[in-house]
This record gives C-alpha cells, sequence and structure tokens, in this order.
C-alpha cells in the first residue's frame, strides 16, 4: 500500500461519518459562486479529534523562475516545455465512504502551487480529472474553492479529482508576470497538474485517464492548456465558459477596476488594439485542440452568455473536433436545479471518452 492509501485507511477510521461539505456562497465576478463552503468539512474532522494542518510539504525540487517579460500572446506557450510535478499529499481534509479529501502542493514553472486533492476510497489506479476553478478575488479566495461539489462528485463517482487553487492563490507562490502575461500562467498550472498527478507514486492514477474540467474562468484556462499541449490530456469539460475572444470577456468584464480594465489601461480597448486581444484569445487556435470537449451551459447564464458557448462550440466544429454542447433550459451561471443531472452527463462523457 502506498503511502497516501495508509494515510486514508487511517483518516477514513477516525472520520467515519463525516459529512460532504456545505455552507455559504462565495460571489465570483467572472466566475461562479461556490455553493459549498471549503472550511465545514474540516471543522467535521476537528470534531472527531483530527486536526487538520495549514500548512501543505512543500514539493522537494528547486524552483526556476517563471516568465516575466515578453509579449502576452497564446502561442508564446505552444509545445512548450513544461516542469510540472513533485506532487505532495498534506493532511487530512476530509473524509467519507467514497473518498478521502487532502491538501496538496505541486510545482509549476518551478512555483509552489497549492490546491485539494480528493481521492476515492479503493486500490485504485483511477481516472482522474484537474479541476480549473473561476474567478474569486486572490486575497479573499482559499484553498479548495469554487469547485466543491464538482470535486465531491467526481470523487464519488471514482475519480481522483485535483482542484488546483493557481499561482497567487492560496499558499501558492505569486508570479509577480501574471497579469503581464495574460494570466496564461492559470492555464501552464493545469497543464502541469497533470504531469504531476502521472509522476506522483502516492497517488494510484491511470496515466491514460487524466482529464481536464473548468469552469468560467477556468473553462478559458482549460481552453488555453488544450492549445498549449495538444494531446497531453484524455478529455475536457468547458462548464459555463468565458469567451474564447479575449476581447469579449473584457467588454464584459471590465467595471471599473481589475484586471480587465488594467488590461485596457495597458494595451488599450478591443476598439483600440484588436491585435492584442486577437493574439490572447482562445478562437483562432482551436484547431490545435486533439481531446474530446463537452461544453456545458445554462440558458439563462448572465455572467457568461450563452452567445460565447454558441461560438465557442462552432469554432471547435468548423475546426473538426470532437465536441458537444449540452443546454440547460433556464440554468443560470452557477447552475442549481439541473447541476446533479449535469454532473451525471459529464461523468458519462469522461468514462466514454477513449484513453
Amino acid at each position: 500500500m502506498t503511502r497516501l492509501g495508509r494515510v486514508a485507511a487511517t483518516g477514513a477510521l477516525l472520520l467515519v461519518g463525516a459529512a460532504c461539505s456545505s455552507g455559504s456562497s462565495d460571489g465570483d465576478r467572472d466566475g461562479t459562486a461556490d455553493p459549498a463552503s471549503p472550511s465545514s468539512s474540516a471543522a467535521g474532522a476537528a470534531d472527531d479529534g483530527v486536526t487538520a494542518s495549514p500548512d501543505v510539504p512543500e514539493p522537494t525540487t528547486e524552483p526556476s523562475p517563471p516568465p516575466t517579460s515578453g509579449p502576452a500572446e497564446l502561442e508564446r506557450w505552444f509545445d512548450a516545455e513544461f516542469t510540472g510535478g513533485d506532487l505532495q499529499v498534506g493532511e487530512v481534509r476530509e473524509s467519507t465512504g467514497s473518498y478521502t479529501s487532502y491538501d496538496a502542493s505541486y510545482r509549476s514553472e518551478g512555483l509552489l502551487v497549492t490546491g485539494v486533492l480528493n481521492v476515492p476510497a479503493g486500490e485504485g489506479p483511477f481516472p482522474a480529472v484537474v479541476l480549473a476553478h473561476g474567478y474569486i478575488d486572490p486575497a479573499v479566495y482559499v484553498s479548495g474553492q469554487g469547485m466543491t461539489r464538482e470535486r465531491g462528485r467526481l470523487a464519488e463517482a471514482g475519480y481522483v479529482a485535483f482542484h488546483v487553487d493557481y499561482r497567487n492563490h492560496a499558499g501558492s507562490d505569486d508570479d509577480p508576470a501574471l497579469d503581464e502575461t495574460q494570466r496564461f500562467g492559470y492555464a501552464v498550472d493545469v497543464v502541469n497538474a497533470v504531469t504531476a498527478l502521472r509522476d506522483s507514486t502516492d497517488v494510484p492514477v491511470d496515466d491514460d485517464r487524466v482529464s481536464l474540467f473548468g469552469r468560467s474562468m477556468g473553462g478559458g484556462a482549460v481552453l488555453e492548456a488544450l492549445e498549449m499541449a495538444p494531446g497531453h490530456a484524455q478529455a475536457a469539460v468547458v462548464y459555463a465558459s468565458v469567451a474564447s475572444d479575449a476581447a469579449d470577456n473584457q467588454r464584459q468584464f471590465s467595471d471599473g477596476g481589475g484586471f480587465w480594465d488594467d488590461l485596457a489601461a495597458r494595451v488599450g480597448t478591443p476598439e483600440e488594439n484588436p491585435a492584442s486581444y486577437t493574439a490572447a484569445s482562445t478562437g483562432p487556435h482551436v484547431d490545435r485542440i486533439t481531446e474530446p470537449v463537452l461544453i456545458v451551459h445554462g440558458t439563462a447564464d448572465d455572467t457568461c452568455p450563452p452567445a460565447w458557448a454558441e461560438e465557442t462550440h462552432g469554432l471547435l466544429l468548423e475546426a473538426g473536433a470532437d465536441v458537444r454542447l449540452d443546454w440547460y433550459e433556464g440554468e443560470g451561471h452557477a447552475f442549481g436545479p439541473q447541476f446533479d443531472a449535469s454532473m451525471d452527463s459529464i461523468a458519462t462523457f469522461l468514462e466514454q471518452a477513449p484513453a
């Protein structure tokens, strides 16, 4: 049994009966609301005599600095030599009859990136999914926030679910060039999380079945990751996603402050400098995507308009990609009544994707 297996077995005995987390929502300007609090399950664990440490073991590799200059163009990362790995598994956050959740960290471009890792009960190896969350202000974001429901449902379905905090979030290292390089570092962290899972000897992952799942801003990061490293993942889910045209995102989310307003101050608006926004968009490069893609969107989403899903779907179809668009009538950005149905469909899609 691996070290992780021994920890899981101990945690399961100590935390019998611990429930899945639930609690308050946290708003997300260009992302999603998380209807489950990531801290509630840790509190439950403490009630059973287990205290989760806030410290995650740091990877042992020596860091190398991320890019600090250069053009903010997506093509800059095409077929790059990605340096992800050294996954470290920390304290148990919660344990249910279906899975155990851990604090975790890994290296991405030399940076420490934290996250939350849900591992199903049993020996494995298990298929895995890397989760890319939507926008939540890094000043208030806590580890694992934004996709608590999705992480739990996937683990219950038998998937290792690795929620990536991203650089500049929670306990991760800061990348001072993140905004200047159009936040492409988030997608790099997603690519490197796949490698970290495959390289780990502690987490029982089926190397041929590692997929991506991005929500809102994270959907954009997943599309970027697919274009940066074609063939690196098995399949991808793009859920209530931002647009594949950076100009659309700037117009929608510029609201008197924040990243998109700062971007316009640096390079101009989409009308003033359209070339910069085209260079930062995934739409012109969807022909690089080789994995099956499932797009999930609600017809009443007023954060990421349904037209964006239609546009991305159309571009992928035109490029000959294996893509499907699932509409959920009346659902808004966060998904409510049909969330379970959407997750059932996603689990089926991932199960059927060719390895």
